[in-house]
């Protein structure tokens, strides 16, 4: 890996180059090495976050959604040094990207990490989420989150023991102990799950929330990194449909579902798994639609990716892309990603996965 210095250096000729700034590149690159050399750090302008973090949408390999990488609104936290700060501006993320429904594209960026601490750290794989209790083998609510109820249980918290219980948003400041605060209900926007011919989908009381936040990944920005920097775009309908509410190790409800649909779960043969899960898919459609909640369908996210590997040529720029997550979790064979190619080369400014 590069110096941060050289890091900092290529991140400021790309993005001023993109700005339409090259005429300041060489005195914003003079500032930095100044800072360096008197500190061992820079700090970005608040110009250059903003522009970084859309950056590192559009360079996020994993995302089919990065047509709308310029869409992307930057709130400045880096200044939260409170607990009280910290948790207003993470209610305030939840606040602005719910936007009455209409899922607004957001990052929040807390303070960068500094040689090697954390001035904020989040602990939620994703700012809403829903609990998981195990007991002896079986999982009321969602697996995925049983280990992370156990923390916030031996934190003094307590669910209602159900199926979709909001968890706390969990975080520390400063190296201090980590503190859970309430979701505050006003800044959830949850959709239950219906199907617009099948009445016994509705029975089955499946719902999910409007808003996927993102918060357990670092933010790398021309060197610096943020560890602290929880994001969203809206739902790709698929993600609800055939992974939460469907994958065996999650909500686990295709069975449920083919029975409230009439199809006998029989042999693999006969496909009702597949049948429950394009019904499912519907139903989450269906609902996010009629209750005005922005989300797409999978076919959609394809054509949308598809002209962003347009415009992306039209720039000069080569779109870098995991095929494995690029392609939908129903019928991808069925979108041109499935039938392409893609260079998974890491590009910067980007997210990264935290070092476990």
């Amino acid at each position: 890996m590069k110096p941060v210095k050289e890091q900092a250096e290529a991140f400021i000729r790309q993005c001023y180059k993109e700005l339409g700034k090259e005429d300041q590149t060489g005195m914003r690159i003079e500032e930095i090495r100044r800072s360096f050399d008197e500190t061992g750090l820079y700090r970005h302008t608040g110009e250059e976050l903003v522009h970084g973090a859309k950056m590192a949408w559009r360079n996020a390999n994993k995302c089919i959604g990065r047509l709308f990488w310029d869409t992307l609104s930057v709130h400045d936290a880096r200044d939260a040094v409170t607990e009280d700060d910290v948790y207003k501006a993470l209610v305030e993320h939840l606040r602005t990207a719910t936007n009455g429904g209409r899922i607004k594209p957001l990052i929040t960026v807390f303070a960068p990490e500094k040689n090697g601490v954390q001035p904020v750290k989040l602990y939620n794989h994703q700012l809403i989420r829903y609990a998981g209790y195990e007991e002896d083998g079986t999982v009321t609510g969602d697996p995925h989150s049983v280990a992370f109820t156990r923390f916030c249980e031996s934190l003094g918290w307590q669910g209602a023991g159900k199926d979709f219980d909001l968890l706390p948003l969990v975080f520390q400041v400063a190296g201090g102990e980590p503190v859970w605060r309430t979701v505050p209900d006003e800044v959830v926007r949850e959709v239950r799950i219906r199907h617009p011919r099948i009445q016994g989908i509705e029975a089955l009381g499946l719902k999910w929330y409007a808003v996927p936040a993102i918060a357990d990944m670092d933010l790398e920005i021309g060197g610096i990194r943020y560890p602290a920097a929880p994001f969203n775009g809206w739902y790709m309908g698929t993600e609800i449909g055939a992974r939460n509410l469907a994958d065996e190790d999650r909500y686990n409800k295709l069975r449920d579902v083919a029975l409230a649909a009439g199809i006998e779960a029989g042999s693999n043969a006969s496909l009702w798994k597949d049948e429950a899960l394009v019904i499912l898919n519907q139903a989450v459609l269906h609902s996010f639609q009629e209750d005005g909640v922005s989300i797409v369908d999978h076919h959609t996210a394809a054509a949308q990716f598809r002209q962003f590997e347009k415009q992306e040529a039209t720039e000069g720029r080569d779109v870098t892309g995991d095929w494995t997550w690029l392609i939908p979790p129903v019928s991808p064979a069925t979108t041109h990603i499935f039938h392409e190619t893609y260079d998974n080369t890491e590009k910067s400014p980007n997210f990264h996965y935290k070092s476990k």
